[in-house]
Parts: C-alpha cells; structure tokens; sequence
C-alpha cells in the first residue's frame, strides 16, 4: 500500500500527448499540402490543436491558433521552394512529387517549419514532442529552435542532427550523419549561442561533424565527408579529409 501512496503522489504527465501530437502532426501536414483534405479535416485540426494546449495548460488557445494558421500560407510557400531544391539537386528525383510524398529529408523539414512557428509563437513542449516525432519517422533530429533558410535540402536524412542555436542560410544543402552540434554540452550554456552558423550556398556531405557556436563556414564552400570542424571556414572554400586527423582546406 505504501509503494502505491507513492507512485499516487508522483507528479503525473500526459505521456499519452506524445501519441495525439503524432496524429495533429500528421493531419497538419496533410492539411498544408492537400486542399481536399483541409476542407475536411480542418475543423478537427483545430480542435486537436486547443486540445493539446490544454492539457499542457496553456492559455489563450484560440489566439495561438489563428496566429498559428495566419502562418501557413508563408510556410507552404517556404516549403515548396524546398522542395524545389531537392528536385533540382537530386539526380534521383523523377518529379516534384516524389519529393513530397517520398523524400524524409523534406517531410522533416516540413514539421520543422511549423514547430518552429509554434515556438515563436511561446508555445512551450509542443514544439519540441512535433520535432521529436518527426525524428522517429525519418531519422532526423532538428530542434525546432533552429533558424533554417530558404530552398533547404536534406538527402536521405537518416541520422543528422541539428541543434538549437544552429543557423542555416539559403540554398544549403546537406547528407545524411551529419552533426551540427555543440562543443560543450553545459547547462550553464543553456542561452548562448552553441551551435555552428551556415551561411548562404554550402553543401555537407555525408557524416560531416560541426561543432561550437562561433563556427561559421562560409558561403559557397564544400564540407567533405566525415570531416570535424571546429573553426570557422572561410568561404569558397573545399574542406576535405586527406588522412586520419589530417582535415585539408582548398580554394576554389
């Protein structure tokens, strides 16, 4: 009786939104894409949406959802042009279509925009449980605080990693593993910047690791495969691996 008393008075969370938050990802998604499903299921999103706030005790619902929706248009715009990308970029790519409905890269992307949104907007834990599932489906970890450019690609996605403070440009391109991470993994680092900056027109090719938030790798360079960078990289540049612990820098 006295081990039940205490897992009663244990504080009690809602593991079950992780579920219903997968379902109002799923169903918003749709909704961006497919103009006959959101007159249908719409109304529903919505109501999943206030639900979901809450439960999560936070106020104000109906506001965020019209500022939330105000958004969308902006967001679909954004991610047509990222999907634009991939078919210009990926000589596998047959159509504009099979980027939408078969490349994970841009499905992560695309719950990325709207968690992002959702995090401007205060919203706390929702933003994070979105960018979590999109990592369950596709293999890809984008912290909905990440600040991500226009006509972004990501190929194949499995295993990347983008953290936080990261900022990524316009016309990027990157591979699957690669890491845009922290060098030091402190609490007391919690508001700075820790993560690297991607400026405009770069591409990172497959496991390519790149870590500190005063990293910034300039524009139109090249990032080779299973490089590690912890200094900045000017632009123009090719940065490549020659031999173990030998990273090499070439201009253009």
């Amino acid at each position: 009786m006295k081990e039940v008393e205490e897992i009663v008075a244990f504080k009690n969370y809602s593991m079950c939104l992780r579920d219903a938050v997968g379902v109002f990802t799923k169903e918003l998604i749709n909704n961006l894409f497919d103009v006959n499903h959101l007159s249908e299921s719409g109304p529903k999103t919505r109501v999943k949406f206030l639900k979901i706030l809450e439960r999560l005790s936070v106020e104000n619902g109906e506001d965020l959802w019209n500022s939330f929706e105000d958004s969308f248009v902006t967001i679909r715009r954004r991610l047509d042009l990222d999907a634009i990308a991939a078919e210009k970029s990926d000589p596998a790519a047959k159509s504009l279509e099979e980027v939408y409905l078969a490349y994970p890269g841009f499905y992560a992307i695309a719950v990325h925009r709207l968690s992002h949104q959702l995090l401007q907007l205060g919203i706390p834990v929702l933003p994070r449980v979105m960018s979590e599932f999109a990592h369950s489906v596709t293999g890809t970890d984008i912290h909905p605080g990440a600040e991500i450019g226009d006509s972004f690609f990501i190929d194949h996605a499995t295993g990347i990693v983008i953290g936080e403070t990261t900022i990524i440009k316009k016309n990027v391109q990157i591979f699957q593993g690669v890491t845009l991470g922290g060098i030091q993994v402190k609490k007391s680092l919690a508001s700075t910047k820790r993560h690297p900056t991607i400026e405009n027109n770069v591409i990172i090719y497959a496991n390519a690791t790149i870590l500190g938030g005063d990293v910034v790798i300039g524009e139109n360079s090249v990032i080779g495969a299973n490089v590690c960078i912890t200094e900045s990289i000017p632009e123009n540049s090719i940065v490549t691996v020659e031999s173990a612990n030998n990273i090499v820098q070439k201009r253009k």
